[in-house]
């Protein structure tokens, strides 16, 4: 069987290039605020604003302008927003119910009027009424069915305008940091480079680094048997620590002994210094003196009966 090939790993040059081209076509879906115009950029919210932004600057009779509390706030200097969008349709659904009402109103006054003074008159049979009643029962079930299928429509629209928003928002967000992303390949780029000439620095002065395999395992092995011997002296000292400091503590009591010893003894010298620096003058030599070279001479008496070399 033949040896598989590994994959082949992409140049960072390469990867520079492949972001750079990305940002590119990008950047060329986006339209530039310069060069869009209305009729080359497609339906937006924008555009079919424009109808209530223009009806709203040129109304100038006051019959023509708005009651309602909503509309008599200003649009926005900076556009158009959801909320002043969401304000005027609820507006103009409130506007349109009236004239419906209206034109109903007044369409039923004068067919009621025509056919009164109609020569000869409209006379309508409670036969025709029923069935007309019939008739109208049927329309109003199909405008029901209509209007409950444009409702599901229209959620339907709405709910697809907030996800394009949101994955507006998101190819937005992704474009800046594709903007940002060549400088962080180079600045990458650059780290690897580093990165390689101190390893290169490395492994000339660490021949371990360039082992083969079995010499690396080996060494490995090598390291971990150095480590259970440290691990078990360790163990031991840690074993034999409480003993060691008890002794500690036992030739600390004694060295303190000593000190007051030594305390004492020069003091006693001290003293002794002082009354032969005293009486010295006076008697020549020291009871104390004397009575040292007495002991010397004693010793070195014995010394030579007993052959001792000192």
């Amino acid at each position: 069987m033949g040896r598989a090939k590994s994959p082949t790993k992409a140049s960072p040059q390469s990867l520079t290039h492949r972001a750079n081209h990305a940002l590119t076509q990008l950047q060329s879906l986006v339209p530039s605020a310069s060069s869009a115009s209305d009729e080359e950029s497609p339906i937006t919210i924008i555009r079919l604003s424009a109808p209530i932004i223009s009806s709203a600057s040129s109304s100038e009779t006051p019959s023509a302008a708005r009651t309602s509390d909503i509309s008599n706030t200003s649009l926005p200097p900076s556009g158009p927003t959801p909320s002043s969008l969401e304000a005027d349709l609820l507006h103009y659904k409130e506007l349109f119910s009236k004239l419906r009402f209206s034109y109903v109103e007044q369409v039923t006054k004068e067919k009621f009027i025509r056919a009164i003074v109609g020569d000869p008159p409209l006379i309508v049979t409670p036969q025709e009424n029923a069935e007309l009643e019939d008739s109208n029962k049927v329309a109003k079930a199909e405008l029901k069915a209509l209007k409950n299928e444009v409702a599901d429509m229209v959620k339907d629209l709405e709910a697809r305008g907030r996800e394009l928003a949101k994955r507006y928002e998101r190819v937005k967000t992704e474009t800046v940091r594709l903007g940002e992303l060549p400088g962080r390949v180079e600045g990458l780029e650059r780290e690897i480079a580093r990165l390689k000439e101190e390893q290169q620095v490395g492994e000339g002065s660490r021949a371990e680094l360039n082992l083969p395999l079995a010499k690396t395992l080996q060494l490995v092995g090598e390291k971990k048997r150095q480590m259970q011997e440290l691990d078990r002296q360790l163990e031991q000292l840690r074993n034999q620590a409480p003993r060691k400091r008890k002794e500690v503590e036992r030739l600390q009591g004694e060295v303190a002994g000593l000190e007051q010893k030594r305390g004492n003894a020069m003091a006693a010298a001290k003293e002794a210094k002082r009354r032969r620096e005293d009486k010295g003058a006076r008697n020549g030599v020291d009871e104390l003196e004397a009575r040292g070279r007495w002991y010397r001479g004693s010793e070195a008496v014995l010394r030579g009966l007993l052959g001792i070399q000192g």
